[in-house]
This record gives structure tokens, C-alpha cells and sequence, in this order.
């Protein structure tokens, strides 16, 4: 590190395009100490050997217009605070701690050296590309380690990756017992972001202990070093993935270093023993005379740059202050630590081909390189990928350069085993990365990407089935009026109306002939408009269920069909009447002949069934339950109980009607109507018996058409039974449409009961 800001200090003192007639001096002082270092610290706060309280920083010129250094984070913290307090520029290349960029304690700190945030991110990158997310990471006594294990831990939070151990090394740290619990633990991944004193002992100790097949993540402190690949035995713990600071080539460096131990000022200083520690020798390092060449070129180039940049960018900031040109500067100019320190904040200049500048932090642009240590090669340290945070993130690493321990495939390390597709995670341990898996149950899918642990609903219109990633839209279905079956009953609906108002028309022509008048008159005419008003109700049945057809289909065939029902009733119960009550009640008998008791009877039926009808109007409804992947729109009853009381309602007057036709089955043949209304009754329950059955057993679209059908049925019952037959006697047995034929027929009963 020495030799390497010689020769940036050297470069630029022997440049014309760069303070070209000012010369940089420097002093150097390396305590290897935390807290020895405020000697030097007070010395080059000092003018004329005294440190002076500056009262104004315009007047205020210290010994050192710039500080470089120190080297570690808690040497750093802990003399920066005389430096801030008079606003002396502190460059520095090798403290990366986060903390440093916070600028109200730290205001005249910038560094070359990226910030251990960046270094963080990129290791969260390369857990994150291998899916690696049981971790451990060791860190160290020192400020540098612990501020990265606490990003690593905020950065971790936010990710699928857990923290399954961490430790801190000291000097008198167990190695042997940190290494078990690891292998206890089962981690396969171990960060060991420490400085190299502390990272060397720890894979010496793994060496020793046999620890394999584990990968190793280094931080860049010493992911460049050249002694741990010359240990024997580094290639059975694993794989080794180091992150570094981007290494850049300094042109002419080698050959500096060759001149500088080859001068003969350095031969004399190394022949001679100093007198004193504090002695000098020109620019000779006393402590490192025995330092030969070629080993300080080979050393670790991880800081090369940053400290090359850092000595640059002073250098850069003094030639803005004094004015430089291709004549020379103007040295008149005064140079104070706080001008200095502003112009270094403007920085942004080129060198090497990287570009230099600082951000509000005093941080530099984060530019790392991933490394592999392939142990086949003389040169160990293999760049496989990189990451850059400008001038937007990147991240690149080409894995088929790393030779992995378990012979080409990406060793795994996580606690538990990936949840198969459509499964959710279940923890059962404190770590999120420990979980149990439970397949989502129909219904319900999992997105990976949005959340791991819980099985999301599908929407109503959704379905799935156990174990899915996704939903799929139901197909939504309901009664089309185009299908073959809805065809067929509109065809039957159509000759039904056709039918009824061709019968209108029969009896309206005929209507003062014997068989529309035992007919029942007028009452035909309300019969044939309520069979038309409950065959018309079967187009309520089509198209998407709205709450008016919702209304239409539950009101109008049981209303119109119970005033039929009740008109057949009526009719069968007044030829009873007539022909054997009227004798034996007949003060009952004139009082329904006086009132119209058919009519009341049939309008109270009708306001009963209104009213049931209205208490069981039904609403549109859509069935999601019955079938996964559909949606059925149908019309569903409000409450059971009353819908099922306009059936049973209409069923009593069924038993009413059969009971009055079957008293009168011995009645003249005209007026004996027992097969028709026995036929049509019959044809009613067993439609609606039948429609009931196929309710409890099919939930499928068509069921709206089955009750349609059930409804259309029973109206082609007493329509052909009861109609048609009269018809017939009408058109094709007109001699038995005499007033003399009834009469025959009813003097033929009087006879046979005065027999009997």
C-alpha cells in the first residue's frame, strides 16, 4: 500500500498536465493500532508543532491540507472526529463501514473504497441466483465486520433467505466448536466477511478439522489473498467464491517497484541498522527493507486502485484550487481544508477508464468482481462475474466457470426441501426458510412469486383444483333459447296455445250447445286462458334469469293453473251437487246457485296461491358449489317452505277435483267427466313427482327446463283430456250435441236409480 501511493504521489509530481510546478509531499505513519494513532492524528492537525482551536476556518492552515487513510473501519471511526471538526478532507481506500456515510458525524469523509452496503447487495445477488438460503455467516472484532453482518441481516429480512448462524471471532476464539455447530446445522453456505487476520485462521482451522463439502463466500479483505491457496489441503472444504473491489492493472507500477528497491538509497538503508524507530531514509521504508520486489508486486492488488484514486482525486481537487494551466499554477492561492474539501466532493474525472466522483455520501460508484479460486492453476483467482451500481445495478456470473465440489451441480443449502407446485409453505421452526409443505385444497392456488405460505381463494367465477398455481374461469351457463330441448318446448308450447285458442273459438261458436254448456260455460273460457297463461309462462324459462322472470316463473303457473284446477274442481263438485246433494241439501244448494258460491270458491283458491306465490317469489341466483369449473344461473326460491306450499296447495285442489269426478262416476255419461279429470290429476302429480325427483338428483343447466316441461304437461293434460274430447263430440258427433240426447241420458239415470 505504501509503495502503490508513492508511485500515484511520484506520477503526478513528474506530470506537466497535472499540477505541473507543484510538488505533492507526504508523511506516513502506520501504527497497526487502533487507538495509537492520535500522535500522528495531532501531528497533522498541528502548525509549528502546536494544535491550534481554529475559530474561523477561513484562517485556518494546518500542517496537511488532506488526510489519506487509515486502513481499517475502527481506526477510522475512531480518529475521523478530530478531522470533521475542522473540516479536513479524509480521503480514504480501505474503511467501508456504512456508518462512515452518514455526513452530520462524518462531514469531511469520503472514500475510494465502495461502502459495505454495495458488497452486501452482491452477496445477497449470489445467494439469491444459486437459491442458497441457509446461511452463516462469521464475522469479527471490528467495526468493518459487524456493520456488514447488520446490512446482511436488513437486506436477508426482505428475501427467502435466513440467517441460520452467525458468530463473531475474536482472538481467542473456538474455532473447532464454530465449525460443528455449522455441520450440526447443516449449512452448506458460510460468508466470512472478517479481516484476512482473523479469515486465515478460520480456514486454517477448517483444514484442520475436515470440514467439506461446504462453499465459502470471502469478503474482499481476503478474497485476493496469496497465502491461503498455497495450504495443503484448502481443496477438500469446498468451493471458494471471493468478492472484491475491481481490480485495475497501474500501468508502470512493476517497474517502479523494480527502480525503488534497486536505488542505491534503498541498498543503504537496507545494509544499515537505523538508530531509531522514527528515523527516515529518503522514501525507504525502514520496516519493510527486507521486502524484496517481486513479492510486493505480487502482493494483494485489492486496494491498488482505491488508493491510487484516492491520491488522485486530491491531487485533482488542488490543481482546480490553484488555477492550473499549461503554464504552471498559481501559487499565491491559500489552500484551506474546507475549499480543498469541496472541490474533492465535485470530483469526476476518468482514470484508468473508470470514472471517479463521489455521491451525497461521499461514497464512490459500487464496481465489484466475483472471483472463483480454481486451486488447478498457478494463479488461482478466476473472475467469473461482476456487479455494478451504476449507472444501473448489475449483476452478471457465469457459473459454468466454477468448479463446484459436488462435480458440476449447484450445491443446495437450505433448510427444508422445496415445496412441490401447489403447495404452501407451513413454518414450524422459528426461521422462515424451515417449513413443512401442505398442498392448497381445491378452490385455492398459490403465486410463488407473491407469497410462499398462504393459498389464495379464487374469485367466485374461478375454480381450481387441489395443488394449483393459478385459477380458471368458470364457464357461466343458463337455459339458451336456441338449444334442441328449449326448441322442442317452444315448438310444444306454440301447438298448445294453438290448440287452446282453436278450442276457444270451437266453444265461442258453439257456445249454446249442450257440451260446451255441461262444459261449463263460461268457466271453458277462463279454463282455456289460464292452460294458455301457464303454457305462456314456459318463455320466462330462457335467456340470463333476471329478478322479473325470476318473479314471472314462480307466480304465474301456479296462479293460473290453481284457477284452473279450482275450475275443474268446481265444475265436478256442481254436477255432484246437482244430481245427489241438491235433493238432500238444498237449502246449501240455493245458497250457492244464489251467491255464485263457483266463483267465490275459485277466487278464494286464487288468492290463496297468489299469496303463497308471493311469499315464495324466487330471485336470480347463481350456483357456484355444485359443479367446480361452473357457474349455473338459475332462479332459487326464497324460502322452501312456501314454494313447496303452492305445490301442495294446487295438489289439494287436485284431490278435491279427483274426489267430486270419482263421487260422480255413476252420473250420465255427459256429464261423467271421472277418466278425464282422473287422467289429468294423474298427469299432474306424476309430472310434478317426477320434476321433484330430477330436482334432488340433477343440478345441471337444463333444470329450469325440466320443470318447464313438468308445467307444460300438466296443462296438456286437462287440455287434451278434458277439452279435446268435448271437441271432438263438437266437430265429429254432432247428433250427440242435442238437447234430446242429454235429456235421453239423464231420463236413462233417473230410471236406473229409481231401481235401485
Amino acid at each position: 500500500m505504501l509503495q502503490v501511493m508513492r508511485f500515484a504521489v511520484e506520477e503526478i509530481n513528474n506530470s506537466t498536465s497535472i499540477l505541473p510546478d507543484v510538488s505533492l509531499g507526504y508523511e506516513i505513519f502506520d501504527h497497526c493500532s487502533n487507538t495509537q494513532n492520535f500522535p500522528s492524528v495531532f501531528d497533522f492537525l498541528s502548525r509549528n508543532r502546536s494544535v491550534e482551536v481554529p475559530l474561523n476556518f477561513n484562517e485556518y492552515e494546518p500542517k496537511v491540507v488532506s488526510v489519506l487513510g487509515p486502513f481499517g473501519s475502527t481506526q477510522t471511526i475512531t480518529i475521523a472526529p478530530f478531522f470533521m471538526m475542522d473540516l479536513l478532507p479524509m480521503v480514504n481506500y480501505g474503511s467501508s463501514s456504512s456508518s462512515l456515510s452518514n455526513k452530520r458525524a462524518f462531514p469531511s469523509f469520503l472514500r475510494t473504497e465502495s461502502s459495505n452496503r454495495g458488497k452486501v447487495q452482491l452477496i445477497i445477488h449470489i445467494l439469491q441466483r444459486f437459491k442458497w438460503t441457509w446461511i452463516a455467516f462469521i464475522s469479527c472484532d471490528s467495526d468493518y465486520s459487524r456493520d456488514a453482518l447488520q446490512l446482511f441481516s436488513d437486506a436477508a429480512s426482505g428475501t427467502s433467505i435466513c440467517l441460520a448462524y452467525q458468530e463473531e471471532l475474536k482472538g481467542d476464539s473456538n474455532h473447532t466448536v464454530i465449525l460443528q455447530k455449522i455441520i450440526m446445522l447443516r449449512v452448506k453456505v458460510i460468508i466470512v466477511f472478517t479481516s484476512h487476520e482473523y479469515a486465515v485462521p478460520f480456514i486454517e482451522s477448517a483444514i484442520r478439522n475436515n470440514l467439506q463439502d461446504k462453499v465459502w463466500i470471502a469478503s474482499d479483505t481476503w478474497s485476493l489473498n496469496k497465502e491461503l491457496p498455497t495450504h495443503q489441503g484448502l481443496n477438500t472444504i469446498g468451493t471458494i467464491i471471493g468478492i472484491t473491489e475491481r481490480v485495475v492493472r497501474l500501468p508502470g507500477f512493476p517497474e517502479f517497484v523494480q527502480n525503488s528497491r534497486s536505488h542505491s538509497k534503498y541498498l543503504e538503508c537496507k545494509n544499515r541498522k537505523l538508530p531509531e524507530f522514527t528515523a527516515t531514509c529518503n522514501q525507504a521504508c525502514y520496516n519493510c527493507s527486507y521486502m524484496n520486489a517481486r513479492k510486493i508486486i505480487n502482493e494483494n492488488p485489492t486496494y491498488n486502485f482505491a488508493i491510487y484514486s484516492a491520491v488522485y482525486s486530491v491531487a485533482k481537487a488542488l490543481h482546480n484550487i490553484l488555477h492550473c494551466g499549461t503554464k504552471g499554477c498559481n501559487k499565491t492561492e491559500r489552500v484551506f481544508p474546507y475549499k480543498l474539501l469541496k472541490e474533492i466532493k465535485k470530483s469526476d474525472f476518468e482514470l484508468l477508464n473508470l470514472r471517479i466522483k463521489f455521491d451525497e455520501n461521499g461514497d464512490p460508484p459500487s464496481r465489484y468482481n466475483i472471483v472463483f479460486w480454481n486451486l488447478d492453476y498457478s494463479d488461482p483467482f478466476q473472475y467469473v462475474g461482476s456487479y455494478d451500481a451504476e449507472p444501473a445495478e448489475s449483476f452478471s456470473i457465469n457459473e459454468t466457470l466454477i468448479h463446484w465440489y459436488t462435480n458440476g451441480t449447484i450445491p443446495v443449502s437450505r433448510c427444508s426441501e422445496e415445496c412441490e407446485k401447489g403447495s404452501a409453505r407451513r413454518p414450524y421452526r422459528i426461521y422462515k426458510c424451515c417449513f413443512e409443505c401442505e398442498v392448497c385444497p381445491k378452490d385455492t392456488y398459490i403465486n410463488h412469486s407473491a407469497d410462499l405460505y398462504s393459498c389464495l381463494p379464487c374469485k367466485k367465477n374461478e375454480w381450481s383444483d387441489p395443488g394449483s398455481t393459478s385459477c380458471t374461469e368458470r364457464s357461466v351457463e343458463y337455459v339458451h333459447i336456441t338449444e334442441p330441448l328449449s326448441v322442442l318446448l317452444i315448438l310444444s308450447v306454440s301447438f298448445m296455445l294453438f290448440l287452446a285458442a282453436a278450442i276457444a273459438i270451437l266453444f265461442a261458436h258453439n257456445y249454446s250447445t249442450p257440451v260446451v254448456r255441461s262444459a261449463g260455460g263460461k268457466m271453458c273460457f277462463l279454463m282455456l286462458g289460464c292452460l294458455s297463461g301457464s303454457g305462456f309462462s314456459v318463455f320466462f324459462y330462457f335467456g340470463i334469469p333476471n329478478q322479473i322472470k325470476c318473479v314471472l316463473r314462480s307466480t304465474v303457473f301456479p296462479l293460473f293453473y290453481t284457477v284452473c284446477l279450482s275450475c275443474l274442481t268446481v265444475r265436478s263438485f256442481q254436477i255432484v251437487c246437482i244430481f245427489k246433494m241438491a235433493a238432500k241439501l238444498p237449502k246449501a244448494h240455493a245458497w250457492w246457485v244464489k251467491y255464485n258460491g263457483q266463483w267465490i270458491f275459485i277466487a278464494a283458491a286464487a288468492t290463496v296461491q297468489f299469496i303463497l306465490c308471493a311469499l315464495s317469489a324466487s330471485r336470480p341466483f347463481n350456483d357456484t358449489v355444485t359443479f367446480k369449473d361452473k357457474i349455473i344461473m338459475n332462479c332459487d326460491s326464497r324460502s322452501f317452505i312456501p314454494f313447496s306450499a303452492t305445490v301442495i296447495f294446487a295438489g289439494f285442489l287436485g284431490i278435491l277435483c279427483f274426489t267430486f269426478s270419482y263421487m260422480g262416476t255413476d252420473l250420465p255419461k255427459n256429464y261423467n267427466e271421472a277418466k278425464s279429470i282422473t287422467f289429468s290429476v294423474l298427469l299432474f302429480y306424476l309430472s310434478w313427482i317426477s320434476c321433484f325427483t330430477i330436482y334432488f338428483l340433477y343440478k345441471g343447466k337444463h333444470l329450469p327446463i325440466f320443470n318447464a316441461f313438468s308445467m307444460l304437461t300438466s296443462s296438456y293434460g286437462i287440455l287434451l283430456s278434458y277439452f279435446v274430447p268435448k271437441s271432438y263430440v263438437i266437430l265429429f258427433k254432432p247428433e250427440k250435441n242435442t238437447q234430446a240426447h242429454f235429456q235421453s241420458c239423464i231420463q236413462d239415470y233417473t230410471q236406473k236409480i229409481s231401481r235401485m
